[in-house]
This record gives structure tokens, sequence and C-alpha cells, in this order.
């Protein structure tokens, strides 16, 4: 576990407010507060925990730790294998993970962290449920398709999502796609465009920008049924791309937060297996508007 583990833990108290957290959290650029009551941990409170407390109309400065920190507390000790770590996670489908040695907070195991080791964790295991899945191709959400892009939403019903809902996109990123995006969007690094400047860098050849290759996730998630509106997204960026990939996003319902938002893992992937990119996001879905009329072909299982 000390390996994978970080040894500096932050931690707090229950009565401070929400704002104390965010700032206390943006200041040391981390994404969790151990929520102690003298030495005793009792729960955690987690960028994520923010996002909801926002996305529901919380009031930052009235509410305290207490009133939205997670408990009881989840925790590991130090001399359990990773790979119990990785189960616990999916189990109990959080990121962080308070590790201990007895009564004593020794460190934090992230799930990020925890990716580089063994891929594709923070997954939930799949449903046990018998469902009925709707596969689509033809989508009313997007205005137009080119060859050679994939798509494939596995949903229980057309009409909207739900827990346990996959969707994926799929295309190759071209040269030609690589100097468009630098153009629109002014990130002409080098690194990118020049090949003799790269051969020079850490990744000794051109490659992806990173946004770009994160752009498949927002691909993605356009296609899902109805409306997606992004609220929020955060990503890890675990290995480069090379220009010419075919790249895979995969997006994943694992949350229903309730008044059409949901959280979602979001994932990318290279025809090679690498993950390239690992994350989750938060999306309100909205009906979409009375003037889509499209004639949607569905497969089902």
């Amino acid at each position: 576990m000390s390996e994978v583990m970080t040894t500096s833990v932050k931690t707090t108290t229950p009565d401070i407010t929400a704002r104390e957290v965010a700032v206390r959290l943006f200041k040391n650029e981390i994404g969790s507060l151990v929520v102690c009551r003298g030495s005793s941990p009792i729960g955690i409170v987690t960028e994520f925990d923010l996002t909801k407390l926002l996305a529901t109309g919380g009031d930052l400065d009235a509410t305290s730790v207490s009133d939205f920190m997670s408990d009881p507390l989840v925790t590991i000790e130090y001399d359990a294998d990773i790979t119990e770590a990785a189960k616990l996670l999916r189990a109990e489908r959080i990121e962080h993970l308070p590790v201990t040695d007895g009564d004593e907070l020794v460190g934090m195991l992230a799930a990020v962290d925890l990716s580089y080791y063994l891929p594709r964790i923070s997954r939930p295991d799949p449903s046990s449920e018998s469902r009925q899945e709707v596969k689509y191709s033809v989508h009313p959400e997007t205005a137009f398709e080119e060859p050679g892009w994939e798509f494939e939403c596995r949903c229980i019903t057309r009409g909207h999502i739900v827990v346990g809902d996959v969707a994926e996109f799929t295309k190759t990123i071209s040269e030609e796609d690589v100097e468009r995006f630098a153009a629109s969007s002014g990130d002409t690094n080098r690194l990118h465009l020049n090949d003799e400047y790269a051969e020079q860098t850490r990744f000794g050849r051109r490659i992806v920008h990173g946004t770009l290759v994160a752009g498949l996730i927002s691909a993605t998630l356009a296609r899902l049924p109805g409306l997606t509106v992004y609220l929020s997204q955060d990503l890890s960026f675990h290995a480069p791309v090379e220009i010419g990939s075919r790249v895979t996003a995969v997006c994943e319902v694992i949350e229903d937060l309730g008044k059409d938002r949901f959280r979602l893992t979001t994932d990318v992937y290279t025809d090679d297996g690498t993950h390239a990119i690992g994350g989750e996001a938060i999306v309100l879905i909205d009906e979409l508007p009375d003037t889509v009329d499209v004639e949607v072909e569905e497969v089902v299982d």
C-alpha cells in the first residue's frame, strides 16, 4: 500500500463551513479532507461532495461539514493488498480511501492513483439484475455524423438514462484534426506540430493535444439520450496519445443525483488498450427541443 498511497493527509473538523472546505481544497491542491473529532476520524469530505452540494442548491456559508460529509468513514488497513483496496473502492463507489494503522490515520489512497496499477478500478460492478438493452446508432442529439465515427449507447430504454448505462464513442485522431485544433484553439505548442522539436522532448515524438483527446468525452456525452449540459468535469492524464491513433471514450452513469443530474465515469483508451485519460463528469440532461425530429434506429438485445 505504501507505494500507492499519499502519506500527507489533510484533516478538518466537523464544524467548519463548506466554503472553508472549498478554500482548503483549493489552496492545498487536494481532492479531499478527512473529518476528525479530536484525533478520531469520523468522515470525509471531497470535491464531489462540494459539487453535489452546489448542484442541489446548498449554501456554502450556512452548511457545515457535518451536514454534507460522507460517513461512516470507510478505511483500509496499511498492510492490506492493493487489490483489496480496489475492490473496496469499487464496492463502496468512492474515490478516496483513508489508510489506517490500527486507530492511526497514516495515509490516503485515491482511485486515480490506484488506476496506474489496476485499470478501471473505479467502475461499479455490472448490475446482476436482468435488463433489456437498447443500442442505437442514429442520433437526434447531434447535427451530423462522419464516416469512421463509431458510437454505441447500451441503455435500458431509448428515452432516458439510468445508473449502469454505458456510452462509447470512437474515432481516429488524424494529423488534420491536430492541425485544425491547434488553429482553432490557439494551442500551437510545437510538441504537437513540429517533429524535430518533439523528438527532443520526453515523449520523443509529436503527440495529440490532451484537450483534443478529452474532447471525445464531450462527443460521447453529446450523444446520450436527451440534451446533455456539462456541469463539471475532472480529468487525469495518464498517457500520451500518438497522432493517428484510434481512440475510444467510455462514459458510464454511476449515480443519479436527482433533478435530471447524473454523475459518470469518463475514460479514454487508445486502440492498444492504453488508459489515456480518467475522470468523472456531472451532467444535466434536459428533454430535446420539439423541433428535433429524427427517426432513430434501435437494436434490442
